[in-house]
């Protein structure tokens, strides 16, 4: 069996060669296999469990990003206002409950009465969902400046700083376990709001299409999906327009041309790019992955908006300070060369020092190779030289918060939802 290949199967994520080598080599230590091969031909569904649990390693808490479960419960509010009965809801990926128990919270504290609403939460990890199921927190969980919400819908178990959620909240999520990619996707055919945040960012081009629009078929018509900052750009470029709420990253469909993929413009120098994995989640609405080593996700740094280039032979060199040769290093990150990616960045930065998307390159292949220092040095460098460029806004805010620098990353986020929305037609 080949493991990379299945386990990117598994997950939607193009993991990288070393992720998944080191995640087999913990398994064969953990299982007394000492020969690869062997260990690879006899690989069953339980130990394949195993190895996507090693590769997606989350981490979240309550609340992140709050402006997004403010615009949620508004757009419930409203829904209920009209006449529905339930509104349903759906997280995918939940990771340990962190997401749907705040949006469940954040209705309650709308008014919004339990029996109003049901939430489906689905994960790849069945670790996830037990965690989540179970609904205990610890103090991690707890990162904002305002947790009176905390006592609200809390008990605290004692010494250990553990606090478990109230059971009328818990009643009204059913957790499952899932992919996004394929199988059963929650129990409802259609939702009313969606959450799926920091998830297609470790997704190809292809994969983030069949997932967009999968999302898309269990959304109602006139539903809401919260996506990540980071993935906005994707959604527009698959049928989804942004709705004005501030820094909550919310969108709908497309409703100027339905069944029409959106062709409204991405902001300058706003690339689909991926983010290595270490950053954010996969199948989790919100999640770091620190078990999944730098280079997970093979950046993509082609021109924004354009579509994906049919694979080619990679084209010789061009002229130094030719505006090719920019494209040049774009095509080799994303056949995987970042070395060579590295080299055309700085040849081109030799006759053009001024350029944004140059240092943009660096920085994403940084970020891919495990450097955030680099990464940060040269994103910074390129938000100076074009402070509106949106995706190396994104980047670095995902990079401060993972370094812990939560106001430097909101900050940061907010910069970003205003530089989309100038730049939207």
């Amino acid at each position: 069996m080949n493991v990379l290949s299945t386990l990117r199967r598994l997950t939607g994520m193009n993991l990288a060669r070393s992720t998944v080598e080191q995640a087999v080599k913990r398994r064969m230590q953990a299982t007394g296999e000492t020969v690869r091969k062997a260990y690879a031909d006899q690989l069953g569904e339980a130990e394949l469990r195993e190895l996507v649990e090693l590769v997606v390693v989350p981490e979240s808490w309550l609340f992140r990003d709050p402006q997004a479960f403010a615009a949620a419960a508004a757009f419930v509010r409203q829904r209920l206002a009209e006449g529905a009965k339930v509104v349903r809801i759906l997280s995918v990926p939940c990771a340990g409950g962190e997401e749907p128990y705040s949006m469940a919270m954040a209705l309650c504290d709308a008014g919004v009465k339990p029996q109003s609403f049901v939430i489906d939460a689905v994960d790849i990890s069945a670790a996830c969902i037990a965690r989540a199921e179970a609904g205990i927190f610890g103090r991690n969980a707890f990162r904002g400046q305002d947790l009176s919400f905390r006592e609200r819908y809390f008990t605290c178990s004692g010494d250990d700083e553990l606090y478990r959620i109230n059971d009328a909240l818990r009643a009204r999520i059913r957790f499952g376990r899932g992919s996004i990619l394929e199988g059963e996707l929650g129990s409802a055919r259609q939702y009313d709001v969606i959450f799926c945040r920091n998830l297609l960012i470790y997704f190809d081009e292809q994969t983030t299409a069949a997932a967009i629009e999968r999302l898309s078929e269990h959304l109602s018509s006139d539903g809401m999906i919260l996506a990540g900052y980071a993935e906005v750009p994707s959604f527009v470029r698959h049928g989804f327009s942004p709705l004005p709420h501030r820094q909550a990253f919310a969108l709908r469909k497309d409703i100027k041309r339905p069944g029409a993929p959106a062709r409204a413009a991405l902001p300058a120098g706003a690339d689909r790019t991926q983010r290595p994995a270490g950053q954010a989640a996969v199948p989790s609405g919100a999640r770091q992955h620190p078990a999944a080593a730098p280079g997970a996700a093979r950046p993509s740094v082609r021109p924004s908006g354009t579509a994906p280039a049919a694979p080619a032979a990679t084209p010789p060199m061009a002229a130094a300070g030719d505006q090719s040769l920019l494209a040049h290093a774009r095509k080799l990150a994303d056949a995987g060369k970042p070395q060579e990616a590295a080299a055309a960045c700085r040849e081109f930065l030799a006759r053009q020092p001024e350029s944004a998307d140059a240092y943009f390159i660096l920085g994403v292949l940084a970020e891919t190779a495990g450097k955030p220092g680099d990464a940060e040095t040269h994103l910074k460098r390129c938000i100076y030289l074009q402070p509106d460029h949106y995706e190396a806004l994104c980047h670095l805010a995902l990079l401060q918060e993972q370094g812990g620098n939560s106001s430097a990353a909101a900050t940061l986020k907010a910069r970003a939802a205003r530089a989309f929305q100038r730049q939207q037609p």
